[in-house]
């Protein structure tokens, strides 16, 4: 994705990115006793599950131009209450994904400024709707809380209201923007933070070929632009490689399919195991929960996994790494200007320049693909001197690829 963004000053995220630069593989504190919204905020359970959200170019979106909210006069850390809203009520703390990795970035902002865990708390909805979503953000202002982190594309349409129902209050949304009936607004009390996931993808199919996998595979949950964009990146990543090893055309193949959903399937195991006995030596799962089922075939298959979005590899030896958003470095960052009052609303693109992405190498599980190697190719990509498409449509990444052999499936 074209950094066009709307994006926090450069100085300002520079001293904030630094200073967590050393985070990424910290553990969370103690996950707290969620908080639960009051029993009279419940509502039906609904009988589908809520709708996907439509692609959008972050690009094409522009914040409102209006001053970002400050701190008033007197405003210290030490007045920071901070709440991490879940989006349904299985969406636990420790999740392996954007609540764990949110809830990392809470804990690096009040351990560097000397804050005790009292100043942030953990809420759960009883039902996954927009309404019990809407309930849980005014339980968590009334409970104290002034800046709300919410993890995810669940958030769009809840926080699309109630970015007007309570302007006083900070959001930072996190790998979506507030969006309802087709509509992107963001006020200048949210940041939207999004991540260059071309290039997470990127460095994933790049180590991959490296590290001397030939038959590789993509597992995408469904096909919203984050998992395209990660899919695509993928597919560039795995052709750079090639080309720098000097590889004949067809000597990589890439099978790439959409599992039709994120939450755990036995299917999506069954569907694994089937690759890897056809070949399929590694597969980047960028697909939630569904992500798990591709873990545990490759187990049984002796085979490998790419996790994603955080570093996965303690969730199962067959991670050899994990294509990550720097979760924590945005979350940290966020709060950082928040208590500064440097808070600035809009939509703002975490990338590989201000090492909003990455590969976690301290966990990493390679033999051949050197820490060197990748240093390079970070570097590369920070600087723009290798660049990647984000595009969503695979006709136009497809007439770029000369050397890998892509399969649909």
């Amino acid at each position: 994705m074209k950094n066009v963004l709307k994006c926090i000053s450069l100085a300002a995220l520079i001293v904030a990115v630094v200073a967590v630069l050393g985070a990424c593989n910290n553990q969370p504190a103690p996950a707290p006793a969620p908080v639960e919204a009051p029993v009279e905020a419940e509502v039906e359970v609904p009988a589908e599950p809520d709708p996907e959200p439509e692609p959008v170019e972050v690009e094409e979106v522009e914040a409102v131009e209006e001053p970002a909210p400050e701190p008033e006069a007197g405003f210290t850390a030490d007045d920071v209450q901070i709440a991490l809203i879940a989006h349904s009520p299985d969406s636990i703390l420790d999740d392996g994904s954007f609540n764990e990795g949110a809830w990392q970035g809470i804990q690096l902002f009040l351990s560097t400024h000397g804050l005790s865990g009292d100043h942030a708390q953990f809420f759960q909805p009883h039902v996954a709707d927009d309404a019990a979503r809407i309930d849980l953000i005014e339980a968590a202002i009334d409970g104290g809380a002034n800046v709300l982190v919410l993890p995810g594309f669940h958030f769009e349409s809840s926080l699309y209201e109630a970015q007007d129902l309570f302007p006083d209050t900070t959001f930072i949304l996190l790998d979506a923007s507030p969006r309802r009936d087709g509509v992107t607004r963001v006020e200048n009390n949210v940041a939207a933070i999004h991540y260059a996931e071309d290039q997470a993808g990127f460095l994933a199919g790049y180590a991959a070929v490296m590290e001397g996998y030939r038959a590789l595979g993509f597992m995408g949950g469904i096909p919203v632009p984050a998992v395209v964009r990660f899919g695509h990146g993928f597919i560039q990543g795995a052709e750079h490689a090639a080309a720098s090893l000097g590889l004949e055309a067809g000597e990589v193949t890439i099978s790439y399919h959409y599992l039709g959903g994120f939450a755990p399937d036995p299917a999506h195991a069954m569907a694994a195991a089937a690759w890897f006995a056809d070949g399929t030596q590694v597969i980047f799962a960028a697909a939630g929960g569904a992500g798990f089922n591709v873990m545990s075939a490759a187990e049984g298959a002796g085979a490998s996994t790419i996790g994603v979005d955080v570093d996965q590899a303690g969730l199962s030896p067959s991670v050899i790494t994990s294509a990550v958003k720097g979760l924590d470095v945005s979350v940290n960052a966020m709060l950082t200007a928040f208590v500064e009052g440097r808070f600035q609303g809009g939509e703002q693109l975490f990338d590989a320049s201000i090492n909003g992405v990455g590969l976690p190498m301290g966990s990493a599980r390679f033999e051949n693909f050197t820490t060197a190697q990748y240093d390079n190719v970070f570097a590369q990509l920070a600087g723009g001197s290798v660049t990647v498409s984000n595009s969503l449509v695979m006709d136009e990444i497809l007439p770029m690829i000369t050397l890998v052999t892509v399969v649909e499936r």
